[in-house]
């Protein structure tokens, strides 16, 4: 049952850093502030588990809680490492939700990923008479909650589950978490072109202070207006 309580206090991390980790995420994030803070990553629900508290800076007044973006940005670094030791053509990245899909695409397109859009079909990685059976060695969710059926299949096969993780959601099936709103565009946007650029930093297609060719706003799902 998830949480509703306010808090005022921000909600203590349960894991330890050192005050030299903490110091230099304080002095760089792998954007500027206030780009994070426009794009939204930081806003969660008005509900939160026991599993996101750690993430949890504060509630706000009207009872939405706040994550904290220096969290959400250490934890890309720890994801971008750890995918980077994947071959591309093995990374899965699911998304069932519309405000995702777009980000998916362009983030398998950049890295090489295979990109898993709308519904996951049930089989797709634990049927082996399926004849459009993937066999990834590690699959990146988009929000575990639309995203569960990929989840219980990667489970079945073996694989590990990395996700984006909002303060409503808990760890059930998943292994390694990335903090952040998974449901606004513009986040959405800001963490896989984030993640993106990390990855192939780390495998050092990009050089340190190198950006990607492309924009956040290309990762951006767009709004058709409908004509009048």
């Amino acid at each position: 049952m998830a949480e509703t309580e306010n808090q005022k206090e921000p909600v203590k991390e349960e894991h330890k850093e050192t005050v030299s980790e903490t110091v230099t995420m304080e002095e760089e994030l792998l954007l500027p502030r206030d780009t994070l803070l426009s794009a939204g990553i930081h806003i969660g629900t008005r509900m939160k588990t026991k599993n996101m508290e750690p993430f949890i800076y504060r509630v706000r007044p009207d009872g939405l809680f706040v994550l904290d973006i220096k969290k959400t940005d250490e934890r890309i670094r720890i994801v971008a490492k750890f995918l980077a030791r994947f071959q591309p053509s093995k990374i899965a990245v699911a998304s069932a939700r519309l405000y995702a899909q777009q980000p998916v695409k362009k983030f398998c397109e950049l890295i090489g990923a295979i990109p898993i859009i709308g519904r996951f079909i049930p089989g797709s990685f634990s049927n082996p008479l399926y004849p459009n059976r993937l066999e990834p060695d590690v699959l990146l969710v988009s929000d575990p909650r639309a995203d569960s059926q990929s989840i219980k299949e990667a489970a079945l096969v073996g694989i590990p589950v990395v996700a984006l993780c909002s303060t409503d959601n808990d760890f059930t099936g998943i292994d390694l978490v990335i903090p952040t709103n998974n449901k606004g565009r513009r986040a959405l946007a800001t963490i896989y072109w984030l993640l993106a650029r990390q990855i192939l930093r780390e495998k050092g297609e990009l050089a340190p202070d190198q950006d990607l060719n492309v924009q956040i706003e290309e990762f951006e799902t767009k709004i058709l207006r409908e004509e009048t």
